[in-house]
Order: structure tokens, then C-alpha cells, then sequence
């Protein structure tokens, strides 16, 4: 009798079985949030229990796992573990829980829920809003092999940036001539005013793509990524102009760091500074963030203006500051 009733029950979630379904869902976010990444079992009534498996899927085509659970089991992983769960809000809800939201979460992710009965799949694009900025070192261009290029976003508050980020970019009007890095190991730079030394004037405007080039040994600059700030960005009012190290000094008096290339980025970008001060950075380099276009102060355009790298002895300049939220 039970061999007949376990052959019954086989044939019986034979003829439900559903293939797969796919869906694919677009989530956008700011640096911080806690946000959900929607997945849910529809139709049929949980007869064995799900098994559920999130997982991100990195540029270069891996997959980075993230949570599985199955009944009371779970277990997290990684950078994610302590900062995920699932909602479970019934038990055919697998919608994902991501907590503190950071620059490395950005990216694609996949639900899989296996029920026996009606199996599911799920992407959800993760979109941070930020902006994508162009970094070349103190030695000047073309300096980065790919693992430099990873270490120098991280040190401006940011990370290397992806394809789709750059593109994005490009579509709001970024124009630069100089090749760099993306996230997926391929080299590009977006163009929106063709010109002869940018790939030809009689070429369309776009994204120069060198395609994939050798991350240890090929040397270009970088696109980093950076989003929303955690802290305050200012310019610090002092009554006379500062070396490099006054500068990191006279932060600090003031209870805050110097600020980076990605925190005036972010702070230009997101929240319209505008300042027509020269002042120097943590990397050394002296900027200032124009958001309205005027005389003596990037008359044509709104940008982040690019003084260099000076002798950092020189008391030329005003100093940025950043005081991280407590």
C-alpha cells in the first residue's frame, strides 16, 4: 500500500511540474538603504517545502552566493553575511532583505526557488544612483593595470565602474578621451562630441571599446563609480592658503578627514555643490565642483574642475573635508 501510494504521489507532482519561469525586475537604490529584491512562488500550495538560492552574478560571468535556505536551515554568505534574510512574508515568499547598501552590491542578482511542483527563477538588476568619474594617477595616463585601477576607486570612495554605469553616463553627456578600465576587465571611453584624436570626427558619438585586455600587464586609466554620501562634504574657510599637509591637519582640527575624488564627485553630482575654490584632496590632486556655469569658473559647462597634481608644499590652495556620519 505505500509503495502504491508513493508511486501515485510520484506521478501525481509529475503531471504538475512546471518548467522554470523567468522574470527579470529592476530595483533602484541609494548607498545605505535597506532595500528587497522581489521573489515569490505563485500557484501552487507548498507540498514539500522550497529550497531558495540567491546569488549575484559578477561581470566576469561567475556567480558569488549569497544565501541559501532550505526549511529552517539557512546559511549567508560572504560580505553579505549579518547584512541579509528573507522577507517571508508566506511560505512562497523569497523575497531578499539587503541591509546597508553598498558600493559593492551594485549588480545582478538571481532567486531560485525550487518547490518539486512549479520551479522559479529570478533576475533583479540592483541600480545604485551615483556618477561615474574618470582617474588617472599622479604619474599621469595610461598607468593602471586592472588590480591598480580596483585599488584606486576603493581609495576614492568608490569602485570600478560597469559597462552599464559608463553608458548611463555617456547618455547624460560625459565626454572623455582617455581610455580606462570597466568592472568586466574590458577598456572604453565614452564619447559624445566626435573629434580626430577621439577615435575619428567623422565616427558616432558612443563608447570606444578596446574590448578585453590583459589585467596584469596592459595599463590605461580607470571609470570608478561612486554613490550617494554617508557624511558631509565642505569646503574648509581658512584665513590664508594651505600645503598639502596644513591641509589634512586643518581637516582633522575640524573634527573631519580630508575629502576624496569620490566625495566631491557625489557631492557634485548628487547635491549640486558648487564652489569656485581650488582645494586640495586626500590623493594630492586639487579640484573644485562647478554645478553653475560661470565666468572664471567652468564657463561652459557644469563639471569637476581638474587643476593637477602640485608640489604638495605649495600654499596654493583651500583644503575639502568629509566628516563621516557618526
Amino acid at each position: 500500500m505505500i509503495a502504491l501510494f508513493s508511486l501515485a504521489l510520484f506521478f501525481f507532482a509529475s503531471s504538475l511540474h512546471v518548467e522554470a519561469q523567468d522574470e527579470r525586475i529592476k530595483v533602484y537604490a541609494n548607498r545605505g538603504d535597506n532595500i528587497t529584491l522581489p521573489c515569490r512562488l505563485e500557484g501552487l500550495t507548498n507540498l514539500f517545502g522550497n529550497r531558495i538560492k540567491w546569488t549575484k552574478l559578477e561581470d566576469d560571468s561567475t556567480e558569488t552566493d549569497v544565501l541559501m535556505s532550505m526549511g529552517f536551515h539557512k546559511k549567508k554568505y560572504g560580505n553579505f553575511e549579518g547584512r541579509v534574510y528573507l522577507l517571508g512574508a508566506d511560505d512562497n515568499d523569497a523575497t531578499l532583505v539587503i541591509t546597508n547598501l553598498d558600493l559593492k552590491d551594485y549588480g545582478t542578482y538571481r532567486c531560485e526557488i525550487i518547490n518539486g511542483l512549479n520551479d522559479k527563477t529570478v533576475e533583479v538588476d540592483l541600480e545604485l544612483q551615483g556618477v561615474v568619474f574618470p582617474y588617472s594617477p599622479r604619474l599621469g595616463r595610461y598607468n593602471f593595470n586592472f588590480q591598480n585601477a580596483e585599488a584606486a576607486c576603493l581609495e576614492q570612495d568608490a569602485v570600478v565602474a560597469s559597462f552599464e554605469q559608463l553608458y548611463e553616463e555617456w547618455r547624460s553627456g560625459l565626454d572623455w578621451c582617455n581610455a580606462g578600465w570597466l568592472s568586466d576587465g574590458t577598456v572604453q571611453y565614452p564619447i559624445t562630441k566626435p573629434r580626430e584624436p577621439c577615435g575619428g570626427a567623422r565616427t558616432s558619438a558612443g563608447l570606444r571599446n578596446y574590448g578585453r585586455r590583459d589585467k596584469s600587464n596592459s595599463r590605461y586609466d580607470v571609470f570608478c563609480f561612486t554613490a550617494s554620501l554617508k557624511g558631509r562634504f565642505y569646503y574648509l574657510i581658512q584665513p590664508k592658503k594651505l600645503d598639502y599637509e596644513e591641509a589634512v591637519n586643518a581637516c582633522e582640527k575640524d573634527g573631519a578627514e580630508i575629502a576624496k575624488v569620490g566625495h566631491m564627485y557625489a557631492a557634485w553630482k548628487l547635491l549640486g555643490y558648487d564652489r569656485c575654490d581650488a582645494g586640495w584632496l586626500a590623493d594630492g590632486s586639487v579640484r573644485y565642483p562647478i554645478s553653475r556655469p560661470r565666468k572664471n569658473c567652468s564657463p561652459t559647462e557644469a563639471a569637476v574642475r581638474y587643476v593637477g597634481f602640485p608640489d604638495k608644499k605649495q600654499k596654493l590652495y583651500g583644503v575639502y573635508c568629509y566628516k563621516p556620519q557618526p
